[in-house]
């Protein structure tokens, strides 16, 4: 039976950018073989199952998952449009560095680059620069403006 949206799917996949570095996947196999495993400890390389057309995958995926069937593999590219969008700088706030320091100070939290922060609205944005003026936070996903390659196998349709 053919993908559609909505059905209930289990796939593996390996996630990739342009240049082959793999920055995800769910088999195990793959995790040891490019480093990912040992930098994510705590992570359970496992199929992933989710509803086709949810918010929780791309668009570029969903798009290519609909219309294959159980047992079908792919291999796919994501243009950033399909992914996570272009990079835009309306993304990248400012703000005066003393005042933020001061926010951040009455949560118990230190200004540190790199740091993430999250906003009331659930948007989270990391701190990309701090000078005596100014700090700016990214709320651009980190993945924004990048293509990306997917391997995908259909385990299971429901």
């Amino acid at each position: 039976m053919a993908i559609e949206t909505g059905d209930s799917v289990t796939i593996e996949y390996t996630a990739r950018f342009e240049d082959g570095l793999v920055f995800d996947t769910t088999r195990e196999r793959v995790a040891e073989e490019t480093g990912l495993a040992e930098q994510l400890p705590d992570r359970e390389f496992e199929p992933l199952t989710f509803e086709v057309g949810d918010a929780e995958i791309i668009d570029g995926v969903t798009e290519a998952l609909v219309g294959m069937e159980e047992g079908a593999e792919t291999t796919i590219t994501v243009p950033p449009e399909d992914a996570y969008g272009e990079r835009s700088e309306d993304r990248v706030i400012e703000h005066n560095t003393v005042e933020f320091e001061q926010m951040l100070e009455s949560e118990g939290r230190d200004l540190e680059m790199g740091a993430e922060i999250e906003t009331k609205d659930g948007s989270v944005g990391e701190i990309t620069h701090i000078d005596p003026e100014i700090v700016r936070i990214d709320f651009n996903h980190q993945l924004a403006g990048e293509t990306l390659e997917f391997d995908l196998e259909v385990l299971e349709v429901n």
